[in-house]
């Protein structure tokens, strides 16, 4: 008990570490009141990735000790589990598509704005996207959605439940506008429930990481062909 209440410590300070800093990025602008929407677009992504580089070092160094084990283990047995698992992700990338269609396309409604705002900050600044999107997400989100909750929660069905549902809603909450809104959780969180679940058969944070980091990649580079193109 001793210890599960350490852990679930360490589990909480960084969820409240991550939504802490997400809320105060835009402080130093503020205090010295400047607009940052008034800044040119290289000083802005410049503060952008400094910012998220930060982000990045903290959750390493609060959670060396996990990276280190993890990585270890993933050296031998990376195979096996990428082998095992794959088909996982792969389902929850059909039920995302599936559901965004259905969404779309039945209930008439718009991408989700998550989405859009992905799509208008890349035609501004494709190298900010894919840094955001394919070496911050996976190491963050993963960090904290699947190893931070983890620690607290020692339920099989419960954690990869919520695991998926706050990672959800992390991705649409700063743009729920009404009730219909919240339909997105349904493609967000059906990712964030595989990865869960890979995360705890395989109890490795690299193997969600680099799924991850695969489908956000995968995506981004489709999405960057298509405005090329």
């Amino acid at each position: 008990m001793k210890n599960y209440f350490r852990n679930a410590l360490y589990g909480l300070l960084g969820i409240f570490l991550y939504f802490l800093l997400y809320s105060i990025e835009g402080l130093p602008f503020a205090l010295v009141h400047v607009d940052p929407n008034s800044l040119p677009t290289f000083i802005k992504v410049t503060y952008l990735v400094a910012y998220e580089i930060l982000m990045i070092a903290i959750m390493l160094l609060l959670y060396y000790n996990l990276f280190k084990k993890d990585l270890a283990d993933m050296k031998k047995n990376h195979k096996k589990y990428y082998s095992k698992y794959f088909k996982y992700y792969l389902i929850a990338f059909a039920i995302m598509m599936i559901s965004n269609l259905t969404i779309v396309l039945l209930l008439n409604k718009d991408i989700s704005t998550n989405e859009t705002l992905i799509r208008d900050t890349f035609k501004i600044s494709p190298f900010y996207i894919y840094f955001s999107g394919i070496i911050f997400a996976p190491i963050v989100e993963e960090t904290v959605f699947r190893g931070c909750v983890r620690k607290i929660l020692t339920n099989k069905y419960l954690y990869v439940i919520v695991s998926g549902l706050l990672f959800g809603f992390a991705h649409i909450s700063g743009y729920i506008t009404g009730v219909s809104d919240l339909l997105y959780l349904i493609p967000y969180s059906s990712l964030g429930i595989a990865f869960a679940y890979i995360y705890y058969k395989t109890d490795n944070i690299f193997t969600s990481m680099g799924l991850h980091f695969m489908h956000n990649g995968v995506l981004l580079s489709l999405q960057f062909l298509t405005l090329f193109l």
